[in-house]
């Protein structure tokens, strides 16, 4: 079995540069999830390394596959100097043991919430899970196995969770988009949503 882990981290410095910080977070019954971060220009870019160590499992299924079934990292973009965004190392650690420790298969579309804003003083407690392919391109593995997603992250206030939830990811994308929502903004307001 490969450690894929290595190689996903060499696919994040490859994309983003060398960590400048890293963290981890262990949680009972779950493997160590670290949390890099990465600083370009006026963005820092926070990204989870262990999610993709085993493939995400569908929740109905009656046995896990060890080797088959997707596999992500998480990738949150926001400006710095607006808030203290370092504190959202242990929501995101959070977010990607949520697959081992609940049987949750995180894709894009997905709401993922902790229930607690994910900084101090954030508006958002939730993010919504993009498409993968922008920022860090899939890492192929060799066959059996999945390729890697890095899957970007986008805050969402509550009220906007809410909306999501009745009119789905892409209307509230395209509201994002009318609004010229800067999603990347720590304190950003929610989009207007009558």
């Amino acid at each position: 079995m490969v450690d894929v882990l290595p190689l996903v981290e060499a696919r994040l410095t490859t994309a983003l540069g060398e960590p400048d910080a890293r963290a981890s977070v262990t949680f009972l019954g779950a493997d160590r999830v670290e949390v890099l971060r990465f600083l370009e220009g006026d963005l820092v870019r926070y990204a989870t390394l262990g999610m993709s160590a085993h493939p995400m499992t569908d929740p109905t299924a009656m046995v896990a596959d060890p080797v088959k079934g997707p596999r992500a990292e998480l990738v949150l973009t926001v400006r710095t100097g607006r808030a203290d965004t370092a504190q959202v190392l242990r929501p995101l650690a959070v977010l990607a043991a949520t697959p081992q420790v609940e049987g949750l298969v995180v894709s894009p579309g997905a709401s993922l919430d902790v229930g607690e804003p994910l900084w101090p003083g954030a508006p958002f407690t939730s993010v919504l899970v993009g498409e993968p392919g922008g920022l860090v391109e899939d890492l192929d593995l060799d066959d059996p196995l999945d390729p890697v997603r890095f899957l970007p992250l986008l805050p969402m206030t509550p009220n906007e969770a809410a909306w999501k939830r009745v009119h789905g990811a892409q209307a509230l994308q395209e509201r994002w988009l009318s609004h010229g929502t800067d999603l990347r903004d720590p304190l950003r307001a929610g989009v207007p949503l009558d």
